[in-house]
C-alpha cells in the first residue's frame, strides 16, 4: 500500500493510503481544540477530496490524547473579527461553523470518525456530521456548549435529529453532561466501540474501496438525500439513481468480475 502525506496547514494533514484518505487534526499539544485556523484547513481538506476522484473512503481522526475537545474560546475569542466573518454571508445556506462538519456529511464518499479521548461541544458534531463513527472504550463525549450559555450551532439540528430522538437530544444539549462510549453506542451515537478503532476502520474503509465507487456514491446520496421526503420523492430518486449506475462502465465491470470469479478493477469516480 503507497501512502502520501499533504499538509493542509499546521492544523489538518491529508495522509492517502491509495484509496483510502486519512484527515488528521494536528493540534494534539491543545487536545485538537477548534480555533478558526483548524475550521477553516477542515473546510479546505473537504473541498480537496471532493474533487478528488481516486478517493473512496475518508477517515477522519485526532492526533494525540483526544479527538478533539471541542472550540477553543480562549483562542477564538480573541478575534471578534473573524468569528463575525464566520457567520457572514447570511443568505447561504451554511456558514464555517456549520460547513466545517457538514462538508463531511456531503462528500461522495463513506467518513469514517475515529473518537479517542475526548470528544466534546465542535468535536462531537464534527464526528456527528461523519457516517460513521468509531471509538475507543474510554472516549468521553458531551455536548456541551449550554456550559457557555450556547446552544450547538455547527450542524447538530440536522445531524443529530437524524440518530436520536428528539427527547434525548434535548436532555443531552440542556445538561452538557458528560457520558462514556457504552453510553453513547446504547443512544445511536456511536457505529461500534474498539480497542483499536483504527484498524477497525482501516478495515471497513478497504471494504467499501473495493466496491464500485460510483455505487458508492449513489448509494450515500440515497439514504442521505430521502430520509426526510415523502414516499413518492424517495423512489423517484431511487430510479434516478439506479438507472444512473445501469448505464455505468463500473456496474458493467462489478458483473463481469463476479461472474468470472476475479477481482473488479473500477474506474475512479
Amino acid at each position: 500500500m503507497s501512502v502520501e502525506s499533504t499538509l493542509i496547514s499546521e492544523r489538518v494533514s491529508i495522509e492517502h493510503h491509495d484509496h483510502i484518505a486519512r484527515v488528521a487534526l494536528e493540534r494534539a499539544e491543545k487536545y485538537n481544540g477548534l480555533d478558526l485556523d483548524m475550521m477553516h484547513a477542515l473546510v479546505r481538506a473537504a473541498r480537496q477530496l471532493k474533487r478528488e476522484r481516486a478517493v473512496r473512503a475518508v477517515i477522519l481522526h485526532g492526533q494525540g490524547k483526544a479527538f478533539c475537545s471541542g472550540l477553543d474560546f480562549a483562542s477564538v475569542t480573541r478575534q471578534p473579527r473573524r468569528i463575525l466573518a464566520g457567520f457572514l454571508p447570511w443568505w447561504r445556506k451554511d456558514n464555517l461553523f456549520q460547513r466545517m462538519c457538514l462538508a463531511w456529511r456531503d462528500l461522495p464518499v463513506p467518513v469514517i470518525a475515529i473518537t479517542h479521548g475526548y470528544c466534546f461541544g465542535g468535536g462531537m458534531q464534527l464526528a456527528l456530521g461523519c457516517d460513521f463513527r468509531l471509538s475507543t472504550p474510554d472516549c468521553r463525549f458531551s455536548i456541551m456548549e449550554i456550559e457557555w450559555g450556547l446552544i450547538p450551532d455547527m450542524g447538530a439540528s440536522v445531524t443529530l435529529r437524524d440518530l436520536v430522538p428528539v427527547d434525548v437530544a434535548m436532555e443531552l444539549t440542556l445538561t452538557g453532561r458528560q457520558f462514556d462510549a457504552s453510553e453513547a453506542l446504547e443512544l445511536n451515537l456511536l457505529t461500534a466501540i474498539d480497542d483499536d478503532p483504527m484498524a477497525r476502520a482501516m478495515e471497513l474503509a478497504e471494504t467499501i474501496a473495493s466496491r464500485s465507487p460510483h455505487a458508492v456514491a449513489a448509494a450515500k446520496a440515497l439514504l442521505r438525500d430521502t430520509r426526510h421526503i415523502s414516499e413518492r420523492r424517495a423512489l423517484h430518486r431511487e430510479r434516478r439513481l439506479q438507472a444512473r449506475l445501469l448505464m455505468g462502465a463500473n456496474q458493467r465491470e462489478a458483473m463481469r468480475a463476479k461472474f468470472e470469479k476475479r477481482a473488479p478493477r473500477f474506474r475512479d469516480r
